[in-house]
């Protein structure tokens, strides 16, 4: 199904994706700490993808992880309408994901740009345009995605070290007059609209994390 397009009065991507924009977006680190690491088996990188999820939505959830090259692989097949990515075991610290089926083609899409060397804030603003031009998938409707991070996984207890979960809710083009959401966050947990009027708007939740 063609993306929805926006009049161009809107304004066209106003936004200058500056690197603290950048790591705000919280799923992916601008330039992520490499290190040698054994990619767990499939079975680990399952359990530690769905933790991102509901807890009644996990058995059902599609699970994309890594290969031994680095490339992002299906995992499972989903019986539900969530998807969920594993962390990168090539990656410091611990990120998971899980998401709406209907944000997989623009999260496809970072991937492959990301696997073509094309990084941000170059990656996201072609995706926007892509978007907007109609050849980019994006959500018709607000969906939701799930990102949790720690600082390590033990497999044997799934226990996650610093465990933290943030929400981020995908409303392309969405304005703040629109949703009468603020454009920065006004208190702890307050729901604020990132990147408004753009293909990859979306709303932020982020709870407070333990100890301050």
């Amino acid at each position: 199904m063609p993306a929805r397009g926006r009049p161009s009065s809107i304004h066209r991507f106003p936004v200058i994706l500056t690197r603290s924009a950048i790591a705000a977006l919280g799923l992916l680190v601008l330039h992520p700490a490499e290190a040698p690491a054994q990619v767990p088996s499939q079975e680990v990188q399952i359990a530690m993808a769905v933790q991102a999820a509901p807890a009644d939505r996990r058995d059902g959830a599609r699970v994309l992880g890594y290969a031994e090259d680095g490339s992002v692989v299906v995992l499972r097949e989903g019986e539900n309408d969530l998807v969920c990515l594993s962390d990168n075991p090539k990656q410091e610290g611990f990120s998971a994901a899980c998401y709406h089926v209907s944000i997989e083609p623009y999260m496809a899409r970072g991937r492959e740009l990301r696997a073509q060397g094309v990084e941000d804030p170059e990656r996201t603003q072609r995706r926007w345009e892509e978007a907007e031009a109609g050849t980019l998938p994006m959500p018709e409707k607000p969906a939701t995605m799930y990102v949790l991070s720690g600082e390590s996984y033990d497999p044997a207890t799934g226990e996650i070290t610093e465990r933290y979960l943030r929400y981020v809710i995908y409303t392309p083009w969405a304005t703040a007059e629109e949703t009468g959401l603020p454009t920065r966050p006004i208190g702890p947990a307050s729901p604020w609209l990132m990147f408004p009027g753009t293909a990859g708007a979306h709303i932020m939740v982020s709870p407070p994390q333990e100890g301050g």
